[in-house]
């Protein structure tokens, strides 16, 4: 510190154990301290900060001679061991001569002496004793079942002497010592208006502080929502018949599934490397915003994450107006963020399901979302937004894909010409779709393809091969067909 002033002292006086009973708490600059009895206060130098070292308050005629000599000497101020109550005269003698007043009871003379040499000499003692005090008097505003962030800032400010604050920085890494956190969340960065060696000392603890007790009002809060999230991943993947059994479930957590919902489906993919995963500090980062984003809405909102990809629902009374256009409204605002998180080496690709009554309109929201995110990457319409059009066969093949087992089984069919690889079985089952469509005519299917009728005759060769089944069967036909256009859907 450059130079101590008054000032100084009033604004650190809560550490110290001291408060200014009477006279300006002004700029004036403090030379020097010193311990001397209220009698002797003739031998003190002008600008001493004078520590009475009686301990027992001064009778009324001592203490306005002591207030004269103090004024008359151009002393930086007295500071009593006591817990003064002093008498009008007192007071205005201490206003009329500008003569800084301080108690401190319960300090003994001696060690309030020493503490405010340390501040004199701005030292890193003083700096050390400044932000242990800070550290101390935080983890105390911390302690409390129902402590706030603005609890522990406004304890370390006043032992500081300087104000805390938290500021928003997107940038700051979770790991930097004044980053505040919830789990490795950045929620902002930890701050001093004045910079200095206690608060260099101190500011990591407080960050730490800070993010534990950010931690915990994120669990508390958003608790309830976290928990309602693991139960719509298990309803997206649970099998239709399990459907019902939910609903119990999810009265208890407050997720009304006889209400309607509409979902919105959002996909990372990083066009230059298909099989990466998404940077695994999006996932919570984005979490957080979306519960925050939403929580003052008067809808009822629920996300989840089935591994990279997140679920956004929205859940109204049935018949509710516009309800896919507010689930857009919010889905597109945390596909920006989702976009802004991960980079541009990143895509985020957002599908909207429809409005749906129920458990079972739930999954097929679900379904739709989720099939127009994949269809639109699949597509090479990376990072837009895509509506499922959900009318006539297409609702129907939305209802087999949203079931894990009936996917899969009918996955299991086609199975064998994965073995050509992905570009040339998708090309398989288009051609074998497109035979089986025009009853087994080569010529109609060639046509459709752009293909000589004999190119379709070799790749149909080719494909009962390897899948080994008989086409003539009407009821394997059907199987096959249905087995097509379902792969077909997650791909085209």
């Amino acid at each position: 510190m450059a130079q101590l002033t008054i000032a100084d002292l009033h604004a650190d006086a809560a550490r110290l154990g001291m408060r200014l009973a009477a006279g300006p708490g002004d700029d004036r600059a403090v030379e020097r301290v010193d311990l001397i009895p209220i009698t002797r206060l003739d031998t003190a130098a002008s600008g001493t900060l004078v520590i009475v070292s009686d301990e027992q308050q001064p009778a009324p005629y001592r203490m306005d001679v002591a207030l004269r000599q103090a004024s008359a000497r151009g002393l930086a101020g007295l500071v009593f061991a006591v817990d003064l109550a002093l008498p009008e005269t007192a007071l205005a003698l201490a206003g009329r001569g500008a003569v800084p007043v301080f108690a401190a009871p319960g300090v003994k003379p001696a060690d309030l002496a020493k503490s405010i040499d340390r501040v004199l000499s701005g030292g890193a003692s003083e700096a050390m004793m400044r932000g242990a005090d800070a550290i101390a008097r935080a983890s105390e505003a911390a302690s409390g079942a129902d402590s706030t962030l603005d609890q522990i800032l406004a304890a370390g400010s006043a032992a500081l002497g300087t104000e805390l604050a938290l500021v928003d920085d997107p940038a700051v890494a979770w790991s930097a010592a004044d980053a505040v956190c919830v789990g490795e969340v950045p929620i902002g960065r930890l701050v001093a208006h004045t910079p200095d060696a206690a608060t260099a000392v101190a500011l990591p603890v407080i960050a730490s502080l800070l993010s534990r007790v950010a931690q915990r009002q994120s669990r508390d809060r958003y608790a309830p929502t976290q928990s309602r999230a693991d139960l719509l991943v298990e309803l997206v993947l649970a099998e239709s018949p399990r459907v019902e059994g939910f609903v119990g479930q999810a009265a208890r957590l407050g997720l009304p599934l006889q209400l309607s919902h509409a979902v919105a489906w959002l996909s990372p993919a990083r066009p230059a490397d298909p099989l990466a995963r998404a940077p695994r500090s999006v996932q919570a980062t984005l979490e957080l915003f979306a519960l925050q984003l939403v929580e003052a809405r008067t809808e009822m909102w629920h996300v989840a994450f089935l591994q990279d990809d997140m679920l956004i629902v929205s859940t109204e009374d049935h018949g509710a107006g516009d309800h896919q256009r507010r689930v857009r409204e919010v889905a597109t605002r945390i596909q920006q963020q989702a976009q802004n998180l991960a980079g541009p080496g990143w895509t985020y690709t957002l599908g909207l399901g429809t409005p749906q009554l129920g458990a079972m309109g739930l999954r097929q929201s679900a379904a739709e979302a989720r099939v127009a995110a994949e269809s639109a990457i699949a597509a090479g319409r990376l990072g837009g937004v895509e509506l499922t059009d959900v009318t006539g066969l297409r609702r129907v093949l939305l209802s087999v894909y949203a079931s894990p087992i009936s996917r899969d089984l009918l996955q299991d069919i086609l199975r064998p010409l994965d073995s050509l690889g992905a570009e040339r079985a998708l090309t398989a089952v288009r051609t074998l779709l497109s035979y089986l469509a025009h009853n087994g005519s080569l010529a109609q299917a060639g046509r459709e393809l752009v293909l000589h009728s004999n190119g379709v005759g070799y790749r149909m060769r080719r494909i009962r091969e390897l899948l080994d089944i008989d086409l003539d069967d009407p009821d394997v036909r059907f199987a096959v067909e249905l087995a097509c256009r379902v792969r077909l859907l997650g791909s085209s």
